[in-house]
């Protein structure tokens, strides 16, 4: 694609909690960067098809893990590390974390933190000093 974009990027979200489950619902992305192919979780009571997007037990990630899948994005509410560690085993270049925990990888991996409560403490901020 355009410079090197590639609109058909197959993504896994990884902690299909309430975030989680918010992004999958609203997985509208599909014509800028591709899509969430399915989702990972470790309690079961998550594992099913709680929307368009199927969620698999995280110990099946290789089973189910899409064909050059590269990136992920990370909402569990824990073990965040070791998930990463997980996900960067089976080939995951790039993560997106929304988990409150300060994550490391290896050289060769990104990964993008967004921070949902200080960009909103932010804004709270700069209206009040307004």
């Amino acid at each position: 694609g355009q410079l090197g974009v590639n609109f058909d990027e197959k993504l896994i979200l990884v902690g299909a909690g309430n975030l989680g489950r918010a992004l999958m619902n609203y997985n509208r992305w599909n014509h800028v960067v591709g899509e969430i192919v399915c989702a990972f979780d470790t309690d079961n009571d998550k594992i099913g098809s709680l929307s368009e997007v199927p969620v698999y037990h995280l110990r099946d990630l290789n089973q189910y893990l899409p064909e050059g899948c590269r990136i992920a994005i990370l909402t569990v509410s824990g073990n965040a590390q070791e998930t990463v560690d997980l996900l960067i085993e089976s080939g995951i270049v790039g993560i997106v974390n929304f988990t409150h925990e300060h994550i490391q990888a290896p050289k060769g991996v990104i990964i993008r933190t967004v921070d949902v409560v200080s960009t909103i403490q932010e804004l709270i901020f700069q209206v009040n000093n307004f």
